[in-house]
C-alpha cells in the first residue's frame, strides 16, 4: 500500500512574525521560531532588514574604545539641520565629521546618559547630577541654562514649555519652566507638584513624562498618572491612575502616532491600550515574544535601553547594546490578539538611535553615527534566517518523512542561500546550499522560473527553489539562512511535501 503523503503549504512564512511564546507544535504555521535580521515587509513578508552603513569617517574626537550613546537632530526655524550626539563624555556635532562642541569653562561630563530636547529655537541636554545645558539656535557652544534649573535625568518639551524630573534624591517632583522659555524654572508661570501622595501604591519613582491626546502622562516603575489641563499646569488635575503597570527604561517610550508604546516589566505595552484595559495582560504588544524580551532585557541595564519609531518602515525598535541585540515590532496592523508582529537583529550593536526630519534612521555605535540603508552591514554581508516552528503535519502520532522543500523568494539576486531542516526539536540540521537566480537568468534544474517585480526601488527576481529533503522524526522544522549581500531578499512561500510512516 502506498505511504500517504502530506502537504504544507505556507504562503508568506513568518507573517505573523516571531512567537517563543506558546507551545510550538500547536501554533499556526504562519508564525516563525527564528527570524534573525528580519522585518516584516510592506507586503506581510519575511525579508532581510536593510544595512548599518557607518557614516563618520574618523571617530578619532570620540576615541576607538567609545560609542556614541545619544543622537538628536536639531532643525531651526529657518530649516537648518543640526545633528548633535554624545559620547565619551563628550558632545559632539556632525554625522561625516563630528566636532566636539565647546562646553562652559570648568564643566565636567561624567556619564552619556543625556536627554535631549528642543524649544522655541533652542536645544536642551539634561542628565542626572549635570547641570543643564542650552545650545541657542544649534550653536556649537554650549551655555548653562539658569542656575535653578533641576538637574534632572528626565525632560520633556511639551505644552510650550519644558518638564523635568528624577533628581539626585527626588523621584517624585515635576518641574515645569516659563512658557516659551526653557531657561526659566523659577520665575513666570515655572513650578513645580509634588506627587508623593498620588502614587497608587503610596511609593514609586518618576522615570519618564510624555505628552500623550493633550495629557501630562507622569510614567512610574509601577504606575502611571495621567494629567489633564497641563497647558495651565498650575490647574492642571489627575485624569487617570494605572496601577501595576509603570516603565523601567526612559528611553523606550516612543510616540507612533495614535498611540504610545513603552516598555514595562512585563513586556512592551501600548499607553492607549493599558487605559482602557488598565492591568489586563491582554494589553501587551509583545506576548508572542514576552519571555524572550524579558531575558533579554533583565542582562541590560536600563538606562542604556533605547528604541527608535520609523514610521517609514513602519517599526518600532527597541535596542539591547549589551547582547548586541534589537527586538523589531511592526506597527501597520496588530494581530487579532492586539500585539505586533515581531523579529530580531542579531550581533548588532546599536547603543541609539534617531529618525531624522528627512525619515532617515541614524544609530550611533563604536564607529560614530551610522545609517540604516542599502543591504550591507560596513560592505560586509550578514546573515538572515528563518525557521518554521516544528510541524506534525496534522498527525502528530506518525513518523514524517520530508521528501521536498519548495523556497519561493524574491530578490537576492546571485545570493548564497542554505536550505535546512531537522525533526524533533534538534538543531543539527541537514543542510543544502543553492544560488538564487541572477537577474532573469533561469537555472534550469534548480529554479523552476524567474519574473521580474519592483521593489525597494529597483528590479528584483522571483526564484523557485526546490532541494530534496532527507531523515524522518515525528515534527520536522524547516528553515533558511540567506547571505544579504547588496540586494533586499523576502521569502514569498514554504511549500513542503512529507510521506507519512508507522504510528509512533
Amino acid at each position: 500500500m502506498a505511504q500517504q503523503r502530506q502537504n504544507i503549504y505556507i504562503g508568506a512564512p513568518g507573517f505573523k512574525g516571531l512567537n517563543t511564546q506558546d507551545s510550538p507544535v500547536t501554533q499556526d504555521p504562519a508564525f516563525a521560531s527564528v527570524a534573525e535580521n528580519a522585518v516584516i515587509d510592506k507586503f506581510g513578508r519575511i525579508a532581510a532588514r536593510k544595512g548599518i552603513k557607518n557614516l563618520t569617517s574618523s571617530v578619532t574626537p570620540l576615541g576607538s574604545s567609545a560609542g556614541i550613546e545619544a543622537v538628536f537632530e536639531f532643525c531651526d526655524r529657518e530649516g537648518n539641520k543640526t545633528v548633535f550626539s554624545a559620547g565619551n563624555n563628550k558632545i559632539f556635532t556632525g554625522t561625516i565629521i563630528i566636532s566636539e562642541v565647546l562646553l562652559p569653562v570648568g564643566y565636567t561630563i561624567t556619564a552619556n546618559n543625556w536627554k535631549i530636547v528642543s524649544l522655541n529655537n533652542n536645544v536642551y541636554f539634561f542628565q542626572k547630577g549635570h547641570p543643564a545645558l542650552k545650545s541657542e539656535a544649534g550653536s556649537t557652544i554650549l551655555t548653562y541654562v539658569s542656575g535653578d534649573s533641576p538637574e534632572a535625568n528626565e525632560v520633556l518639551a511639551s505644552f510650550g514649555r519644558l518638564w523635568a524630573a528624577d533628581v539626585v534624591d527626588n523621584s517624585y517632583t515635576v518641574y515645569w519652566s516659563d512658557l516659551l522659555d526653557g531657561n526659566d524654572f523659577n520665575g513666570g508661570s515655572s513650578g513645580s507638584l509634588d506627587i508623593t501622595t498620588v502614587w497608587p501604591t503610596g511609593y514609586d519613582e518618576i522615570v519618564a513624562l510624555e505628552e500623550f491626546n493633550n495629557f501630562l502622562v507622569i510614567f512610574g516603575k509601577r504606575s502611571i498618572l495621567i494629567y489633564n489641563g497641563a497647558s495651565s499646569p498650575s490647574t492642571m488635575t489627575l485624569a487617570d491612575i494605572i496601577t501595576g503597570i509603570g516603565c523601567i527604561a526612559r528611553d523606550s517610550i516612543q510616540s507612533i502616532g495614535t498611540d504610545l508604546i513603552f516598555l514595562s516589566d512585563s513586556g512592551l505595552r501600548s499607553l492607549g491600550r493599558v487605559i482602557q484595559e488598565k492591568s489586563n495582560p491582554i494589553g501587551n504588544v509583545s506576548r508572542n515574544v514576552r519571555d524572550s524580551l524579558m531575558a533579554a532585557v533583565s542582562s541590560e541595564i536600563t538606562s542604556v535601553i533605547k528604541s527608535v519609531y520609523s514610521p517609514d518602515n513602519s517599526f518600532y525598535l527597541l535596542l539591547l547594546p549589551q547582547s548586541s541585540q534589537v527586538y523589531v515590532f511592526d506597527t501597520r496592523v496588530p494581530l487579532e490578539d492586539g500585539s505586533y508582529r515581531a523579529t530580531t537583529w542579531e550581533n548588532v550593536s546599536l547603543l541609539c538611535g534617531v529618525r531624522t526630519d528627512a525619515g532617515s534612521l541614524y544609530f550611533g555605535n563604536l564607529e560614530g553615527i551610522n545609517q540604516y540603508s542599502d543591504f550591507l552591514d560596513n560592505d560586509a554581508p550578514y546573515t538572515m534566517k528563518y525557521f518554521t516552528n516544528p510541524m506534525s503535519f496534522g498527525d502528530p502520532s506518525r513518523i514524517k518523512m520530508l521528501k521536498e522543500i519548495s523556497f519561493t523568494v524574491i530578490g537576492g539576486s546571485f545570493s548564497q542561500v542554505v536550505g535546512k531542516w531537522g525533526y524533533d526539536y534538534k538543531e543539527d540540521y541537514s543542510t543544502q546550499p543553492f544560488t538564487i537566480a541572477k537577474n532573469q537568468q533561469a537555472n534550469y534544474g534548480i529554479s523552476e522560473y524567474n519574473v521580474a517585480t519592483s521593489q525597494y526601488g529597483i528590479v528584483n527576481v522571483i526564484d523557485i527553489t526546490t532541494i530534496k529533503a532527507t531523515g524522518s522524526g515525528k515534527v520536522a522544522t524547516i528553515g533558511i539562512e540567506a547571505t544579504i549581500d547588496g540586494d533586499s531578499l523576502s521569502i514569498q512561500e514554504l511549500n513542503t511535501e512529507a510521506l507519512l510512516g508507522r504510528l509512533i
